[in-house]
């Protein structure tokens, strides 16, 4: 059974950090590109973020308002991605979804809230 677990979310005043993790399960991890990606309600879902897969060194790309702020990595071994954010906004408020993506399959975890508010 294919799992993305998130964690990490929660209440941070402007300008702190936090870490999301996403932990994969039932499926080949390594092989699969990581993105996060956030939504607002009454708002798409977009990209925040994004790691990809496979046995070359992976590459990643940023949605430009988390430029600078973000980082994502990734954990082969521990089948984990991570989201740092730094110098976090209140337009960063938004629930935070992982996906794992590898040809046709695509997999969602089950969001984690984020709110930054003084």
């Amino acid at each position: 059974q294919v799992q993305l677990v998130e964690s990490g979310g929660g209440l941070v005043q402007p300008g702190g950090s936090l870490k999301l993790s996403c932990t994969g399960s039932g499926f080949t991890f390594s092989r699969y590109g990581m993105s996060w990606h956030r939504q607002v309600p009454g708002k798409e879902r977009e990209l925040v973020a994004s790691i990809t897969g496979g046995l070359a060194d992976a590459d990643t790309d940023y949605l430009d308002s988390v430029k600078g702020r973000f980082t994502v990595s990734r954990d082969n071994d521990k089948k984990t991605a991570y989201l740092q954010m730094n110098s976090l906004k209140p337009s960063d408020t938004a629930v935070y979804y992982c996906n794992a993506k590898w040809l046709a399959n695509n997999y969602w975890g089950q969001g984690t809230q984020v709110t930054v508010s003084s």
